[in-house]
């Protein structure tokens, strides 16, 4: 989604939220010694733990009857065995909320065999996005630096979690720039990725956004991981630019012109861009179950949109979230509209690199 999209997208949204907010007022849940249980399909390392540990205390706080919101993790298979288990659920009284990511998304739009849920049954209620950074070990980064060419002779392994999850836009990313990456699949969340670069199990990395600022940054300051490119982030005409929480740090679009062998132009650079609009600008949402009622989606929805109206929301967002969209009403709609889908020309190049790469066959 381009930023003027999301920006009328929003204007949509504020008008939508009028409605909502007054089917709210008149219909709103009363949780009031409800406990809301909100499951996240990944471990309690990584962004999307960071980003739904964020909002829970700021939810309790908004929605009606002030229920206790508790993050509940349930890693598996590539976040597939979470989202399963939510799809098997049917809406009861507002008490359970899933959190989705890009890796999550991503099996549903390739096919994958393991995928037993639809997106389409799951009410939106916030949709937020974000951004991705590669780091490297200090002594790498200053060789690619130098010459574009130097560690392409280097074996690099890297903690992946899937190659049909959000890992697949790094993998790309790095087989674009010519190197040799070995992931080791089976993590249960970026952050655990994080911690095999921290042993020196790994070296290479990339994190979303929010376990880069918390997890990352204080390892570049220590002096032992260098950033190396965020994968970018969308301008108005849906071009590439450098993501507006990292400005000093180039796109994965710079780096990718200025090496010898990576082209920003035709089929593999269209399938990139097309996985990464998908798995990013509205990478991370929150759904209620299925056969949810109005009056619950217009609850949670209100409830969301006041804690962006909190005069201490910037402040306290930025750092934990960084600088990008968090989507209700008809916004969030859109962009989940956005995130669960990608040309066709796109999923079949996709599919075939899989099979050819990894031996996944999707079928």
């Amino acid at each position: 989604m381009t930023l003027i999209s999301f920006m009328r997208a929003g204007a949509i949204g504020a008008a939508a939220l009028g409605a909502t907010t007054a089917l709210a007022d008149a219909h709103r849940l009363d949780l009031s010694g409800e406990t809301v249980e909100w499951i996240i399909p990944f471990s309690e390392t990584g962004g999307s733990a960071r980003w739904a540990n964020f909002y829970a205390p700021l939810l309790s706080e908004a929605l009606p009857g002030n229920p206790t919101v508790v993050v509940k993790f349930m890693p598996g298979a590539g976040s597939t065995t979470g989202a399963n288990h939510f799809q098997g659920l049917s809406y009861e009284d507002g008490t359970t909320l899933f959190g989705s990511s890009g890796s999550t998304q991503f099996p549903y739009l390739l096919g994958d065999p393991r995928v037993r849920y639809e997106y389409g049954d799951w009410p939106v209620v916030l949709a937020s996005g974000t951004g991705g950074v590669a780091y490297l070990p200090p002594a790498m980064a200053e060789a690619y630096a130098a010459d574009p060419t130097a560690l392409n002779d280097e074996n690099f392994i890297y903690g992946a979690q899937s190659a049909t999850g959000l890992d697949l836009v790094p993998l790309l990313a790095w087989e674009m720039l010519g190197l040799n990456v070995e992931p080791v699949f089976g993590i249960e969340g970026r952050g655990d990725g994080r911690l095999m670069f921290e042993r020196g199990e790994a070296n290479i990395d990339y994190q979303t956004s929010s376990s880069y600022l918390s997890g990352v940054a204080p390892l570049v300051e220590a002096g032992t991981a260098t950033p190396w490119f965020s994968f970018g982030a969308l301008d108005g005409d849906g071009n590439i630019v450098r993501d507006p929480t990292f400005p000093d740090m180039p796109s994965f679009k710079e780096v990718c012109e200025a090496s010898p062998v990576c082209e920003t132009s035709g089929t593999t650079w269209d399938a990139w861009k097309a996985f990464f609009v998908a798995g990013f600008p509205a990478q991370k949402m929150v759904f209620l179950a299925n056969g949810a009622p109005e009056e619950a989606v217009a609850t949670f929805t209100e409830a969301f949109a006041s804690i962006k109206d909190r005069p201490d929301y910037a402040e306290i967002s930025e750092a934990a979230l960084g600088l990008y969209p968090q989507l209700t009403g008809a916004g969030a709609e859109r962009a989940k509209s956005d995130a669960t889908s990608v040309p066709d020309e796109a999923r079949a190049f996709v599919r075939e690199w899989l099979q050819d790469s990894y031996g996944i066959v999707l079928e």
